[in-house]
């Protein structure tokens, strides 16, 4: 007799006995993933004694106010834009899951952290996808010499975990935990019940060990990460992997940290001698900025702790189709509607006959909404053909009534503006009062709606 079978959502764990195209859990599509009802008991068995089996330092309460709880202690990787990105370093017993799309460069920069990290004892590096000679080609071509690092290709957790207590390594890189298995379960590599039980015995590894892990994470054609979406909550930071393959920028953002800030980004720029740290990236950003050319607009934006200044680009053409283009690259499409509507109900500008195509350079995704007010600059010069001065930037977030309502960090942009010789900063009215002081040959141009933001323009016409 054929054992019963179960369908399980890969990304909220819901149940059913037949298969379903939407999941009733979470509402997504396509996520729910055939298993035998048997091999779901054993795992939850498997499960429940890998958790039960764990050790712990402190199993007596304690008051958080006594210094018998003991710091943490953090581990310098050797790249300043990692370690800002993880808070300041590596915490010890930590573990880390990092994710990103196929040949974003993953493995080439955790391959140049463990030359940097080597220092600091050995390291064990663990491919499941590739074998010793292949990493070690890689390596070569990075131009690590390898000493201290040391490489293993297996995908058995347990084999792993005996081989890495020998060793006793500094860092355990695990790439990735897709292709990892546990011999008491009877599921494939990558199903949901063996992406769980593999990742709590490399949690339970560190917790017990003290020594960091890292795993790297496969990605759906989605964008999110491969497997159950417990695997996001039982790890202690998430990091994803960001960037255009076509272009040189990658950005490693912080989704969750338990030791640090969240949505703190790091930027690198991918050569031909690997992943280079970019300090500066805003100088980098703006380096190929076109002059005197309509439709460009420099935004000052927060990502984490960091002040960035990115370029917007907008292209409004009259369009040839019976219902106009909207095209978005990197922001939400959503948010360029909205602003669109906006500008054409509030100003009368006709952008219903035209295509729209909006652009932010060097393949840098901007999600707070404080670039609105430079996203509608940019639509107004493109649309009426003026350039926007070269030396103006522009801050503040649009309402639907066409109010630019306040940003937070003001003091934080207008330094990093000045610092890149911007004289002109469009911002929010109030905002003025929150400035404890000026720079010197800073020009402040404080807005309240749209109706005086578009008098910039009119300023510019006339001259």
């Amino acid at each position: 007799m054929a054992s019963k079978t179960i369908y399980i959502c890969s990304e909220c764990g819901y149940k059913s006995l037949k298969w379903l195209g939407k999941c009733p859990g979470c509402s997504s599509w396509n996520t729910l993933v055939e298993q035998e009802s048997e091999e779901i008991t054993e795992s939850k068995n498997n499960l429940r004694k890998s958790l039960l089996t764990r050790s712990t330092v402190d199993n007596e309460p304690a008051e958080l106010s006594s210094s018998e709880i003991p710091d943490y202690l953090r581990e310098k990787t050797g790249y300043a834009e990692f370690d800002r990105v993880l808070g300041g370093g590596i915490v010890n017993g930590s573990v880390v899951l990092i994710s990103g799309e196929p040949g974003i460069g993953k493995s080439t920069l955790l391959l140049q952290i463990c030359s940097s990290y080597m220092n600091e004892g050995n390291i064990m590096y663990v491919s499941g996808e590739e074998s010793t000679s292949q990493i070690s080609l890689r390596a070569k071509r990075l131009g690590i010499k390898g000493k201290g690092i040391y490489v293993l290709s297996e995908t058995n957790t347990t084999k792993i975990i005996e081989h890495t207590k020998k060793l006793s390594p500094k860092l355990l890189i695990v790439d990735s935990i897709q292709t990892m298995y546990h011999t008491e379960s009877n599921t494939i590599p990558g199903s949901v019940t063996q992406i769980r039980e593999c990742a709590s015995m490399y949690i339970n590894f560190a917790k017990t060990t003290g020594i960091p892990v890292i795993l790297v994470g496969h990605v759906t054609k989605e964008g999110s990460i491969a497997g159950p979406k417990v695997l996001e909550h039982m790890v202690d930071t998430v990091l994803y992997f960001e960037g255009d393959r076509s272009q040189g920028f990658r950005l490693i953002r912080a989704m969750k940290n338990r030791f640090g800030p969240t949505n703190e980004i790091g930027v690198f720029e991918m050569t031909d001698a690997g992943l280079k740290e970019t300090p500066n990236p805003s100088a980098l950003l703006l380096s190929d900025r076109p002059a005197n050319v309509s439709g460009n607009c420099a935004v000052a934006i927060i990502e984490g702790t960091r002040p960035l200044v990115a370029e917007i680009q907008a292209l409004v053409t009259p369009t040839v189709f019976p219902s106009p283009r909207r095209m978005s690259t990197g922001t939400d499409y959503n948010r360029l509607s909205l602003i669109l509507a906006v500008l054409e109900k509030r100003l009368g500008l006709r952008f219903s006959t035209n295509d729209v195509y909006l652009n932010v350079v060097g393949g840098l995704r901007i999600e707070e909404p404080s670039s609105d007010a430079g996203t509608a600059l940019a639509l107004i010069s493109s649309i009426r053909d003026i350039p926007v001065p070269e030396d103006l930037v522009c801050m503040g977030e649009l309402g639907l009534s066409g109010e630019i309502r306040t940003v937070s960090r003001i003091e934080d942009r207008v330094a990093e503006a000045e610092r890149l010789g911007f004289k002109k900063i469009v911002l929010p009215k109030r905002n003025v009062s929150l400035l404890h002081k000026v720079p010197k040959g800073i020009t402040l141009l404080p807005v309240s709606n749209i109706f005086e933001m578009i008098k910039l323009f009119t300023n510019q016409e006339e001259k």
